[in-house]
């Protein structure tokens, strides 16, 4: 089994010089940390200072900067973009702001991208996986650059081997949002984050299927029982039943990922198979 890293305290901070976002704690060697080059550094933590990734964040499990990319503006005004090249609406960050910014928030990072990734989140990116979020866990930290406007342009991109990443088929007005999505996917698979390994094992995707359904008490309510075998008490058959659910639920719901689980495990998408 792989050995888990160890994690340290946090330190939070805005930069061109870094400042704190949260009461101040000293950073331990070896914490998880998050890199984020926005417009709206006051939009972190948001959610991620809230429930487990907020109290792991205090704790120092892991830490979070900001970049302010304003700071890096061009002229009088700190202008951060210009119109398109070839015409057309809109905005678009300007390259030489955009990698000033990237340049300060590599100070202090590794540069090999396995162990420190640089993700811009985009909607022509690849869609965000529970797989990509344990391999960005498993690095040392990450850099995430958030788009406005009409994007970024194409050159800094190329120059910093950028991995652009979506959550989804649509469109936000920032990225601010969507990499605070990145980031607690990711911030929860770090050791000691959530407190229980096992129910990170037994998650939606952890093994290329949806999960199963779940239920608590009551036993009844308004005339709906709780299914008999998971009062049963017998674990092997809870077992074998609630991977059936979650088979069912993935054929039904995600035919993607029940095509990619079959050719895993070599078998028949069509099988008739009772789930």
């Amino acid at each position: 089994m792989k050995p888990t890293k160890s994690h340290g305290r946090l330190s939070i901070g805005a930069t061109r010089k870094p400042r704190d976002l949260m009461t101040e704690t000293p950073r331990l060697k070896g914490a998880w940390c998050a890199k984020i080059v926005t417009l709206f550094p006051e939009m972190f933590p948001g959610i991620l200072g809230a429930s487990l990734t907020g109290k792991a964040l205090k704790d120092g499990l892991w830490a979070l900067e900001t970049v302010d990319l304003r700071m890096f503006g061009e002229g009088k005004h700190k202008n951060v973009d210009d119109t398109p090249s070839g015409g057309g609406a809109g905005m678009v960050l300007r390259a030489d702001v955009v990698s000033n910014a990237l340049a300060t928030a590599a100070q202090g990072a590794p540069r090999d991208r396995k162990k420190w990734p640089v993700v811009y989140m985009s909607p022509r990116g690849k869609p965000l996986t529970q797989a990509m979020a344990q391999e960005f866990s498993e690095a040392d930290g990450m850099t995430i650059l958030c788009g406005r406007f009409e994007g970024v342009d194409e050159r800094v991109i190329e120059a910093y081997d950028i991995q652009e990443v979506s959550l989804g088929d649509f469109v936000l007005t920032g990225g601010e949002i969507a990499a605070q999505a990145l980031i607690d996917a990711t911030v929860r698979l770090i050791p000691r984050v959530l407190g229980n390994h096992a129910s990170t094992e037994e998650e939606s995707f952890s093994h290329g299927l949806l999960e199963h359904p779940q239920y608590t008490r009551p036993a009844i309510w308004e005339g709906r029982a709780i299914p008999e075998i998971l009062q049963s008490g017998h674990h092997g058959n809870i077992d074998l039943w609630r991977k059936a659910q979650a088979e069912r639920l993935t054929k039904e719901r995600r035919p993607d990922l029940w095509r990619a689980y079959c050719d895993l495990h070599d078998r028949d998408p069509d099988e008739d198979q009772e789930l």
